[in-house]
Order: structure tokens, then sequence, then C-alpha cells
């Protein structure tokens, strides 16, 4: 695109005025900001397209069961994809930190993620059993682990070649349209009954494209070197970093508010479980077309609203996941489970909070960090957060003792009180 093409499409998406340009970036990356803002958009989109793909609670598990690999096996899917992605980030931020320019990292990160998906895709096209299931399981650890270094990279790089005010409108377009592709593999899915196989094996492929494509176009970003103190890695640089949990009590509470917040991403399943039972191959897509419709409706919106509130959304995502757990266990208090529209109404609405909630922790965590320690407060946060979906999981296991219903009112008061801890969270936005 030439300079005046990208100037015109930078008008049009993003939210910028007079009173809220450039602010806390360079002059330089000022200049630079339309490139830099359409480059997010589409690297990030392909990331979020890639990752919607090669979703584990969904097609992964939908996969490995059709592969005929050990239930057990199948159980760690999910285990995997959040400790593997999250659990390493506190142990690689002070190696990020000590790279001036953050970009390659990311883009690096992106190449592992897109061989983890050709690992999978690999497996699905050359094996059966256990062997699927082992190869599908090692895919997934490299695919996760390079999602560890992607996410601490990503929001150090959107804080300097991004302004404040423009940072949840880029990332709310990119789910938006990513969400378009993943609506098309649901109907896809759906429709195509015959060819499922085929199509999620072709999805899988997709991915890993998808994410050399991310790579190659957030290599291009026009970035400052940045500051490098702080490098360094091992486990004593990152205990040291928790020091900041006493030190700084705003990162404590968001911490808080974000993992009673999980409920959002726990609780989709167990209104799977609620759910009148259907042919598991029809059940794939239909989940997926809920997942995208939820983030295709409410991306862009929830983005706009973290530039004025991060912290709002939070209050707001957490309300929104509790009533659609309510409806959900109301529904099938009144037998409502077997209709058309009563569970998938349900689950729509928890995913529209979940979108939020994505979209609101990172906004607020990058407004919240001065740029020195951003890439800390990153993987602290998400290290934390690791352990706790970790915890989280073996509750909801036990919690199934006692149902689905029981499951779902535990999450719901979760999700409540994410709410109540975000509320008490400092106001960071523009109100």
């Amino acid at each position: 695109m030439t300079r005046p093409a990208v100037q015109t499409a930078y008008d049009m998406l993003s939210s910028e005025d007079e009173g809220r340009v450039c602010r806390d970036i360079s002059d330089a990356a000022c200049r630079a900001q339309p490139g830099s803002f359409l480059r997010h958009a589409l690297a990030l989109g392909l990331n979020k397209s890639a990752d919607g793909l090669v979703d584990p609670k969904l097609v992964l598990s939908w996969l490995m069961t059709h592969l005929g690999a050990p239930a057990a096996m199948i159980g760690f899917l999910v285990p995997i994809r959040e400790a593997g992605a999250l659990l390493p980030q506190l142990f690689t931020a002070a190696r990020i930190r000590a790279m001036a320019r953050r970009k390659w990292a990311w883009a690096a990160a992106a190449l592992g993620q897109g061989a983890g998906a050709g690992v999978i895709a690999l497996a699905a096209l050359t094996a059966q059993g256990a062997l699927a299931g082992m190869l599908i399981l090692l895919g997934l650890a490299v695919l996760a682990v390079s999602r560890s270094v992607a996410s601490v990279a990503y929001k150090d790089v959107l804080g300097k070649t991004v302004a404040k005010g423009q940072r949840g409108t880029v990332t709310g377009l990119a789910g938006t349209w990513a969400a378009g592709v993943l609506f098309a593999f649901a109907l896809a899915l759906i429709w195509l009954a015959e060819a499922r196989f085929a199509i999620v094996t072709g999805a899988l492929i997709v991915a890993a494209v998808a994410w050399v494509m991310a790579g190659a176009v957030f290599a291009g970003l026009r970035e400052e070197a940045g500051e490098t103190e702080g490098g360094g890695n091992g486990a004593s640089a990152a205990f040291a970093n928790l020091r900041y949990l006493r030190e700084d009590r705003g990162l404590a509470r968001f911490i808080v508010a974000r993992g009673l917040l999980t409920a959002t991403a726990l609780a989709p399943p167990w209104i799977v479980v609620l759910a009148s039972d259907n042919d598991a191959l029809q059940g794939l897509g239909t989940l997926v077309l809920a997942s995208a419709l939820a983030a295709l409706l409410s991306s862009y919106v929830w983005g706009r609203l973290a530039d004025r509130s991060s912290r709002m959304v939070l209050v707001l995502t957490g309300i929104c996941g509790a009533v659609s757990m309510i409806f959900a266990l109301a529904f099938a208090a009144l037998g409502l489970t077997g209709t058309l529209w009563a569970m998938p109404l349900a689950l729509f609405g928890l995913m529209v909070a979940h979108q939020g909630v994505r979209l609101g922790r990172s906004t607020y965590i990058v407004d919240m960090a001065a740029p020195e320690r951003r890439a800390i407060y990153t993987a602290i946060a998400n290290t934390v957060i690791g352990v706790i979906l970790l915890a989280s999981g073996l509750f909801g296991a036990l919690a199934a003792l006692g149902g689905a219903e029981l499951t779902l009112a535990l999450f719901t008061l979760m999700a409540l009180g994410g709410a109540w801890t975000a509320y008490g969270l400092k106001e960071l936005g523009d109100g």
C-alpha cells in the first residue's frame, strides 16, 4: 500500500483525534503509527485466526477422538495449552527485556507456532491411536511455549509502536476480522458433514501458513530500540520479579480479578454438558460458530470500550459471564436444553464475555505498567494465571462430581467475584 492509502485506511479504522494523538510514544513511532497500526491489525488477526483453527478445547479434542487417541491423552490438551502458554513467561521476560527490538521475539514465536501446527497436521494425516495423540500433544507443546514468548513480547511492542487510546481499537479490529475467518470455518463444518475431517486437517495447514505470514508481517514493524536493563534469564531473575506483587498492590488486585474471570474460559464445556445430546461432529461446528459469532460481534466494541475504560470492561464482562451462566442454569431447570436456541444462546453470551475479558485485561496491563516494566508485569500476571488455571481445572473436575449445574454455579460466583474485584481497580482510561 502507498503511504496515502495507508493513512486513509488508518483514519477509517482508528479512533484517533487531535486530543488523543501519540501521548506516550516517540515522535518517530508517532509518524510510523498508521503503518504500525495496520501491521498490528493484520499480524494479530492472522495469529487469532490460526489460534481459533487449532482450538484445543474444540478442534483438537474432536480430532484426537476421531483418530482414536486414548482418552487420557485428550485430557492433557487444555493443561498443556494453558500451562505451556503461561507458566514459562516469568522465566523468559528478562531475556526478552534484554532485546532492544522485541518484534523479533514475536516473529520467531509465530514461526514456532506455525511449526507446532504443522506437526499436528502431520499427525492428522499420517497417524492413528496413541501415536497420533503423542504427536498432537508434542505439536501443541511447541505451539504453547512459542505462544508464551509471543505474549510477553507483544504487549511491549504494542506499547512502543501504538499510542494509548488506539491499543484496544487495533486489538479489537484484529479480533473482528479473525472472527470472520472462524465463522466461515464453522459454517463449513456444519454444512459439509461428509468432509469434516478434510476441513479440520486443511484448517491446521492453513493455521501453520497463517502463523508464518504473521511473523513476516510483524517483522516489518518500525520499532525503535528500547531500554534493555533487566536483561538476563534464569529462575533467580524470575522469582526476584515476584516482589512486584508485594510492591504494587494494583498489580496484585488486577491478577486476582483476572484469575476470578478465568471462569469465562473454564465454563463453556459445562454448558455443552448441559445441552442435549448431539452428534459430536455437528456439535463441533456449532461450538465454533458460537465462538466466532461472539468474537465477530463483540471484539471491536470491547476494544473501543477498553480504550475508554479497560477497568469497566473487566467489570461488565464479569457480570455478562455470570448472567450467561445463570441463563444456562435456568434453561436446564426449565427443561429447555434440547431446544435449538437455549443453550447456544447461553454459550454465545459467555463467549462474548470471554472476548471482553481478553481485551480488557490486555489493554489494562499495558496502560497500567510503565514502559520499563511492561514485559515483567505481563510475565508475572500470565504466570500466576497459568497456575490458577491449572488449579481451577482441578477444582472444576472435583466440582463435576456434583454435576454440571454445581460447577456452573461455582463459576458464576467466580465471575461475579472478578467483576467486584475489578471494580476496585484504579481507573486508567480517558473516561
